[in-house]
């Protein structure tokens, strides 16, 4: 096992903060002479049935901590999914029943390993606790927090300021997540820094049942597609883990360059000094960035599908965009803004289709492609915060760019 300096100099690669790192110092020290490997856990509630990119950032995280000898918990928030996190939110999410959140947890485990190592995770289901909890638990589980402290977290504080309601049911989100902490012995959680208020709950929880309190890790939120909100499905913006490999070539191809850094810092495999190289030639115009966006576009790919599909869909991609199957002049409008539509309000809006019906009609033919890649959903959003091209039957043509 490496030493607690060089673990702490990989642990703390890419991350935001560390609360704090002298605990966590301590913690490696103990594993390091108890021959114990620390519990790492990282929570996912199954609100909608695939991962995305911006998941992996956490999960990448997560196989370091593998590598260094340490378990990682994969934490599946089937019970809190039921809830939704209040994070980020400006008005209530949603309810969502056991059966939707189950069908959506169906396929997580499938995509994460294709990151984390099969033999070294534990997977938990929040469930397993919670369901077991009666009236009497969750008033005790409540008694242990004040109101105080939990409107004292910015979006509550937001919301409150412009008279939006807040339930009470999103108020015991942070307490059930830190209890998460607690029912499972966690020695460092991970979470986006947007939940920083979550895993500070988990290590006042731990305190008030008796436990070392957890270390805190924090990692970048991964802005999507559209290069300003972090990526999300419902923003439109997600480059999903099973994603048809065209399309997610596609995807990652439209993001802007000035957003390809940072993909490849907290997406890519390649090293630090392979990395800053290839920045280098391409800041000093001896490569085209567009070559480098390439390269990450086909180790995503690859990663998550086969070194074949990522052959495959760069030679798409080559054809569609570069050779011979865009006509010499392709049209070109200003998008509506940032807020994603459905694309058969984008064909009738943009006179490629003669109304909205023409367009269901036309995409159930499989005669709409979006970037190179077929749409065969009549209510695919389409993202307008990005470069997109349009081909409807043979030879309407129409790339409609960002304001």
């Amino acid at each position: 096992m490496l030493s607690v300096e060089e673990q702490i100099s990989i642990i703390r690669r890419g991350s935001t903060e560390i609360i704090d790192e002298k605990d966590l110092a301590g913690l490696l020290e103990k594993s390091i002479k108890s021959s114990r490997p620390l519990r790492v856990k990282a929570g996912f509630d199954p609100t909608a049935p695939d991962l995305h990119l911006g998941h992996t950032v956490l999960l990448h995280k997560m196989r370091q901590f593998q590598e260094l000898g340490h378990e990682a918990i994969f934490l599946v928030g089937d019970f809190t999914g039921m809830i939704g996190d209040p994070t980020g939110r400006s008005e209530t999410r949603k309810n969502l029943t056991v059966e939707e959140v189950r069908e959506n947890a169906k396929t997580y485990l499938e995509q994460v390993y294709k990151i984390l190592d099969k033999d070294r995770t534990t997977v938990a289901y929040n469930s397993e606790w919670m369901n077991a909890f009666n009236a009497t638990d969750m008033i005790g589980l409540a008694a242990k927090y004040t109101v105080a402290r939990m409107l004292e977290r910015d979006d509550f504080q937001k919301r409150m300021n412009d008279n939006l309601p807040i339930s009470i049911h999103e108020l015991l989100y942070p307490l059930i997540q830190g209890y998460d902490s607690v029912a499972l012995k966690a020695d460092v959680e991970l979470g986006g820094s947007d939940q920083k208020f979550n895993l500070l709950v988990g290590r006042d929880l731990q305190r008030a049942h008796g436990q070392p309190p957890q270390v805190i890790l924090t990692m970048p939120l991964l802005e999507g597609t559209d290069g300003v909100r972090k990526m999300s499905k419902s923003y439109g913006n997600s480059i999903g883990l099973f994603d048809p490999p065209p399309e997610m070539f596609g995807k990652i191809m439209s993001i802007p360059d000035t957003l390809m850094w940072r993909y490849y810092e907290l997406l890519s495999a390649a090293a630090a000094e392979e990395l800053a190289q290839l920045r280098n030639l391409c800041e000093s115009g001896k490569r085209n960035p567009k070559d480098a966006k390439v390269l990450l576009a086909r180790e995503m790919v690859e990663r998550y599908h086969s070194r074949e599909e990522a052959e495959r869909a760069a030679q798409e991609f080559e054809n569609i965009f570069r050779k011979k199957n865009l006509p010499d002049a392709v049209p070109e409008e200003k998008s509506w803004g940032p807020d994603p539509r459905p694309i058969c309000n984008v064909l009738a809006e943009y006179r490629l289709t003669e109304s909205t019906s023409a367009a269901r009609r036309l995409i159930d033919q499989g005669a709409v492609t979006l970037n190179g890649e077929k749409i065969s959903d009549v209510n695919y959003p389409v993202n307008g915060n990005r470069e997109q091209l349009f081909k409807v039957g043979k030879k309407r043509f129409l790339k409609i760019l960002p304001r």
